[in-house]
């Protein structure tokens, strides 16, 4: 009984390392009704949605390329190549066909990586079925551009490392390339040039060490990769404004994360910061990402806030800042994180801001006396551009999509299961190896081949034997996970919670969730060899010779139950 037990164990070890193919139904039920709430809104709102002031910037940078200074403007590369055909529609169509593809890559990555194809389905639910999904996907912005470019660039880095392999270093600098991209679509990605390439060098030393030059060439192929848009970016800023940088807003954004906890009576600034000490305590401050638009000491100061000079003093004192008050830094982050997982939703940082987040029942107000990039008001450029009016409102369809998105969404406690059930793919509760209490020795032992045989284990105190946290990363889920969190805790770090700054990291918190559910493939290739050592010694109470087993059934089971030595 014991012997079939153990061939059980083994059958199922294989069966878990290459699932049999099943029918993908249920994802395309669900990819169907993603993109039924898709095609729902584009016949509801033709055109497209706008968010003041960022969406007029990217448009405007488009038909009159030139790099901005308090954002990068990579999305208007996209917008241009667009530009020839004249439809903002074509343009959210496109982005909507990102977002199911942002869809589609979490299930190929799931099911490769041995996820049950009904949980690898409802890895994509939120991405697909959530309403602030859909609705950003339908504006004039930049998350679903880098949402899927991020995604196609760990597509690439993950697709062949379920089975132990690296990409190849073409397939490592094309991800890089796509990351690098993404930074100059959205700067909030910044840390992914650093994360990806650690990521490619840590499996390379894992798994051939300091002379795996295949691993450094990957790592170093991604870096390259990484760096080759962001710079290219940076040389073409430098052509317009003299400096080697992304944007100048760095200090303008850092001041306004600070101001929710700055004293100046704490800090003690130098004379030439006290001009842009935030008025009054931090409790009778807005929220910074509300603060920094209305607060004089940077509304008022003489150059404006994006200015070389006005930068450095800004980021200088947001430095300031947090040297002397460590503490409140880390707790208007934490609150930050807090709000991501709250329930009902804040209307945060202010009301104005998040009435952009909704559908709504009347068309939009494009301004036409203001021009955020020379040459052209926002309303000119979205009549240039897309060649109609620019927000159009059409019922029924609009009612439907408005009353779907105020229900169906990921709430905020949903989203911190989903975080939580990601990191179960990292750490996981388990017993320790090695620490189960030892039967009495049967002479089985004396005649159970080496290979075959069972360590010899000395009896463990109870308390050896309770659960306990350990480190044990599922097939791949680690790179998707720690993405989610950095796009969380980044965006947060360096300006301020926004709800919208929620959308990127959700796809990223799917997918590693879903790899919670991967098999531990060297789990499963080692715990065998316990199970089937037992089962052989427990054919007989009494000593044997060796012939008991025969030689072709020992050479037949040891190369599949148990590694080769050396």
């Amino acid at each position: 009984m014991r012997i079939g037990g153990a061939l059980a164990v083994r059958v199922r070890a294989l069966i878990a390392r290459d699932p049999p193919p099943t029918s993908p139904s249920p994802f395309i039920a669900a990819l169907a009704a993603g993109a039924g709430l898709r095609l729902l809104a584009m016949l509801g709102y033709p055109g497209t949605l706008w968010f003041a002031g960022d969406s007029y910037v990217y448009l405007g940078a488009a038909l009159r390329l030139r790099p901005d200074l308090s954002k990068t403007t990579g999305y208007s590369l996209f917008l241009r190549a667009l530009e020839p055909l004249h439809s903002l529609t074509l343009v959210t169509g496109v982005q909507h066909l990102m977002g199911l593809g942002v869809a589609v890559m979490i299930y190929l990555l799931a099911r490769r990586s041995g996820v049950p194809p009904r949980w690898a389905t409802v890895a994509t639910l939120p991405v697909l079925l959530d309403g602030f999904e859909i609705e950003d996907e339908h504006m004039v912005m930049a998350e679903t551009l880098f949402t899927f470019l991020v995604m196609l660039a760990v597509l690439l880095i993950l697709w062949r490392d379920n089975s132990g392999r690296r990409p190849s270093w073409p397939v490592a600098l094309l991800a890089g390339l796509l990351a690098g991209y993404a930074v100059d679509v959205r700067s909030e990605g910044l840390p992914v040039l650093v994360l990806f390439p650690a990521f490619l060098l840590l499996r390379g030393l894992r798994s051939g060490g300091w002379r795996n030059g295949g691993g450094w060439l990957a790592a170093g192929a991604m870096a390259v990769g990484c760096v080759l848009p962001v710079a290219a970016y940076a040389t073409w800023f430098h052509s317009w404004t003299g400096d080697y940088a992304l944007t100048r807003s760095e200090g303008f954004y850092l001041w306004g994360r600070v101001s929710s906890f700055a004293e100046c009576s704490v800090i003690k600034p130098p004379a030439s910061e006290l001009k842009v000490c935030p008025a009054g305590s931090p409790a009778s401050r807005t929220p910074p990402g509300d603060y920094i638009w209305h607060a004089p000491q940077v509304r008022d100061i003489t150059g404006g806030p994006v200015s070389v000079a006005n930068d450095r003093l800004l980021r200088d004192f947001a430095f300031r800042a947090i040297e002397a008050q460590p503490l409140g830094y880390l707790h208007s982050v934490l609150n930050g994180l807090a709000l991501s997982v709250e329930w009902p939703r804040r209307p945060y940082p202010d009301a104005g801001t998040v009435y952009y987040y909704y559908f709504h029942l009347k068309p939009q107000t494009i301004p036409a006396g203001h021009s955020w990039i020379p040459g052209g008001t926002a309303y000119s450029d979205a009549v240039q551009y897309g060649r109609a009016t620019p927000s159009r409102v059409i019922e029924p369809f609009a009612t439907l999509i408005t009353g779907y998105q105020r229900v169906f969404y990921t709430y905020g406690p949903l989203f911190g299961l989903i975080l939580l059930t990601g990191l179960g793919g990292v750490l996981r509760i388990r017993r320790p190896r090695g620490h189960a209490p030892r039967l009495a020795r049967t002479p089985c032992s004396a005649w159970t081949p080496r290979l075959a045989r069972a360590p010899r284990l000395a009896r463990a105190p109870r308390l050896a034997w309770a659960p306990r946290l350990a480190w044990d990363p599922r097939t791949g889920s680690m790179l998707p996970w720690v993405t989610a969190v950095v796009l969380l805790v980044f965006p947060i770090a360096v300006a301020d919670f926004d709800y919208r700054y929620l959308l990127p990291v959700l796809p990223f918190a799917c997918l590693a969730a879903a790899l919670a559910f991967a098999p531990a493939r060297a789990r499963i290739a080692r715990e065998p060899n316990v199970s089937l050592s037992a089962g052989l010694c427990s054919t007989s109470s009494t000593p044997g010779p060796p012939s008991m087993l025969r030689p072709s059934e020992s050479r037949s089971r040891r190369p599949s139950a148990y590694p080769d030595r050396g």
